[in-house]
């Protein structure tokens, strides 16, 4: 499926907003697209949810919490950065999932960005967090970025075949990087993707 983009000439880079691409998959109906202000109070209720959910996120359910002011902010600087992304997929009216892609201007790390995705456990199995992932990658080829990175905890199984079936490759391992409510260790790996 072919991202269609909207650019915004108003400033001296070219903006590039997604617009929505519908998929259907296993019977759910779901579209991709551009985070908007107004998907602020939900998106702060899914990052919420989904960090109490599972451990393969960051933080525990309320820490480092993000109101709707604060992503009211994101999206808005998200919208204005040539070398930012923000993407949801809404299934109905509800957001069950997001992804970003966030990048610097600084000279020497100008051509990579970091990818972070988050999706509801109810709708785990749908493809979404891997539309979101395709998404960003094509978005990243078509904007000469170089390079995507991203950080998975070891027991994320799934994702880290997902990272490695998209052509991204473990480039490190940060030991010991994460305690889990079992009281173990575990590791996070550094994945990256570079596009020629």
């Amino acid at each position: 499926m072919v991202s269609e983009y909207i650019e915004n000439k108003s400033k001296e880079w070219i903006n590039i907003i997604i617009r929505p691409i519908e998929f259907h998959i296993r019977h759910l109906p779901y579209i991709i697209r551009s985070a908007r202000e107004e998907d602020a109070r939900k998106l702060s209720e899914v990052r919420l949810q989904a960090d109490g959910e599972t451990e393969n996120m960051d933080r525990e359910r309320g820490e480092a919490y993000i109101d709707e002011e604060g992503f009211i902010q994101l999206i808005k600087e998200d919208s204005e950065s040539p070398r930012n992304l923000f993407l949801v997929c809404e299934v109905g009216d509800r957001i069950a999932g997001f992804s970003r892609c966030e990048g610097t201007t600084l000279k020497r790390v100008a051509h990579k960005v970091e990818f972070g995705v988050c999706v509801l456990q109810e709708f785990w199995g749908y493809a979404i967090g891997k539309n979101l992932l395709k998404e960003s990658m094509r978005w990243a080829d078509d904007n000469n970025i170089k390079k995507m990175t991203l950080n998975v905890l070891e027991t994320n199984e799934k994702a880290i075949m997902l990272y490695k079936n998209n052509g991204f490759e473990v480039e490190g391992v940060l030991k010991r990087d994460k305690l889990l409510s079992d009281g173990r260790y575990y590791d996070t790996l550094v994945m990256g993707r570079f596009h020629s």
